[in-house]
C-alpha cells in the first residue's frame, strides 16, 4: 500500500513538474506573441502613415496645379474683361444713360 501511495506521489510530482513546465512554455510563447504582434502593429503604422502621407502630398499637388491652373484663368478672364471694358466703356456709358433717360 506504501507502494502504491508512493507511485501516486511520484505521478503526482511528475504531473505537477509537467504542468509547471507547459505554464513556463505557456507564458513564454505569449511573451513572444505579444512581442510578435507589437512589432507587427508597429511596422503596419509605419506602413500606414507613409502610404497615407504619399496620398497626402499626391493629393496637395493636384491640388496646388488645380488652383494655379485657377488663378491663371482667373487672370486672364480678367485681363479679357479689362480690355472689354477699355474697348467699350464710352459705348456702354452712352448706353446707361439713354437707358435711364428713358425711364
Amino acid at each position: 500500500m506504501d507502494n502504491i501511495i508512493s507511485k501516486i506521489s511520484e505521478i503526482e510530482s511528475a504531473a505537477s513538474s509537467i504542468m509547471d513546465d507547459a505554464n513556463k512554455r505557456k507564458h513564454v510563447f505569449a511573451k513572444e506573441m505579444d512581442a510578435k504582434t507589437a512589432a507587427f502593429d508597429a511596422e503596419l503604422d509605419k506602413k500606414t502613415s507613409e502610404e497615407l502621407n504619399k496620398l497626402r502630398s499626391g493629393v496637395e499637388r493636384e491640388m496646388k496645379t488645380q488652383l494655379h491652373k485657377e488663378q491663371l484663368q482667373a487672370e486672364h478672364i480678367i485681363i479679357q474683361l479689362q480690355n472689354l471694358y477699355d474697348k467699350n466703356h464710352t459705348r456702354y456709358v452712352k448706353e446707361l444713360f439713354e437707358a435711364m433717360i428713358k425711364e
